[in-house]
């Protein structure tokens, strides 16, 4: 006799692609990326961009459970649209709570405590869903019992940071995000269960997408109130060209690439290989659009106010680490992602970030736009470079013909 599933669910196919409402779902994750950026803007300091890396942390594991779970079951079928809908009420109490993640303000509920308590419901919802859909699977049941302690230890954490303040909340926050990450590295990937390469490379796909999304609205927000003028019209285009050419970086091959590896792979190394190539090496991509998306909003600041600044003002300290160093992460990701997948070193990718990062002490002196602009340059150059060295072997992954 065969024991009754607990819950409805749809079990997915090798070529299921993503729902609706896991879009619908996605909409949080840009609010949430919005407010993070918006608040190091406002402590614009190393510490300040410290926390917001560690909030696009929060938010990344939180996101990246769901994506795993809707790799197995319909996300807009059976019970689990309510479990996702519900995760997704807990993700906007945290994006609420953001400006108040470190700084609890005056009146109502302690900002901290609600961003601690929403993410153990989040947590809680996908391990809880995960457990019902694993009924009968014995090896997936023993592998989520030694996942739930670096759930329940990160979340522990969180929760005993937001009794602190200044430096001890942030190295805790820290000490829940090595605990969730590293409990996850450590635990065999081939007790995970896998089922679509398809729905997972577009997922993580629109991922990249909606954090392209957030760079250029900060570009928007950047000049809000300010009166339009060549300076901005200037400044948004290369801003614009940028987020365009990391766009390009990901969607032109590397997003086939992705797809086609985990797709080749062996069915019981293919959790790992996805754990590795999407769960932690789109980590860095994403950080990296965040950090650019904070020093194109300084940038416009830079050359749209003038009643706080000059058009000759270079932008200095985090501002413009934060604006290179971003698109230094997102590459050097991009780098693992490849070495990963393809066991190929992504050489040019690995120079044009060394170049940023030379680049950065050499334009201590120079006005923000032109600081903009070499970045657009080097991106461009990189763009252009792997457009003709790489066309063929592009075209044919495109076309079918062959898989490089």
């Amino acid at each position: 006799m065969t024991s009754r599933k607990p819950i409805k669910v749809a079990p997915t196919r090798e070529d299921h692609s993503v729902t609706t409402l896991e879009l619908f779902f996605d909409l949080v994750f840009v609010f949430a990326l919005t407010q993070i950026t918006a608040l190091m803007a406002h402590d614009l300091n190393w510490h300040g961009v410290l926390r917001g890396v560690l909030l696009t942390g929060v938010l990344w594991w939180s996101w990246i459970g769901f994506s795993w779970l809707c790799n197995l079951v319909k996300a807009d079928e059976g019970s689990i649209r309510g479990v996702v809908l519900l995760a997704m009420a807990a993700m906007f109490l945290i994006a609420l709570a953001i400006p108040e993640a470190f700084h609890d303000l005056p009146g109502g509920l302690p900002g901290p405590v609600v961003i601690a308590c929403a993410y153990f419901l989040f947590r809680a919802l996908h391990l809880v869903m995960f457990w019902l859909i694993a009924d009968g699977d014995a090896v997936l049941r023993r592998t989520l019992l030694r996942f739930a302690p670096s759930m329940l230890g990160g979340t522990a954490l969180l929760l005993v940071a937001s009794q602190y303040h200044g430096t001890t909340q942030t190295v805790l926050w820290a000490a829940a995000l090595a605990a969730d990450y590293g409990g996850t590295y450590l635990i065999d990937a081939r007790g995970w269960r896998f089922r679509s390469a398809a729905h997972f490379a577009e997922r993580h796909g629109l991922i990249v997408i909606i954090a392209l999304g957030e760079s250029i609205v900060a570009i928007g927000v950047g000049v809000t109130d300010l009166p339009i003028s060549w300076p901005i019209i200037i400044a948004s285009m290369l801003g614009l060209a940028v987020s365009a050419a990391l766009w390009w970086i990901y969607f032109d091959a590397t997003v086939l690439y992705g797809e086609h590896a985990l797709a080749a792979e062996p069915n019981e190394t293919r959790p790992k290989l996805a754990r590795d190539a999407y769960t932690f090496l789109h980590f860095p991509m994403v950080t990296g659009i965040v950090l650019l998306a904070l020093g194109l909003k300084k940038v416009l600041e830079y050359v749209g106010d003038t009643e706080h600044h000059h058009l000759d003002d270079p932008l200095k300290g985090v501002g413009l680490y934060a604006l290179f160093g971003g698109v230094i992460i997102y590459l050097l990701g991009h780098v693992g992602f490849k070495w990963r997948t393809m066991h190929r070193l992504g050489v040019s990718r690995l120079i044009t970030a060394g170049l940023a990062l030379i680049a950065v002490p050499l334009l201590g002196k120079v006005p923000a736009l032109g600081q903009l602009g070499v970045l657009t340059a080097l991106l461009a150059g990189l763009v252009g470079f792997e457009a003709v060295r790489f066309a063929q072997e592009r075209d044919e992954l495109k076309h079918g013909e062959q898989h490089a």
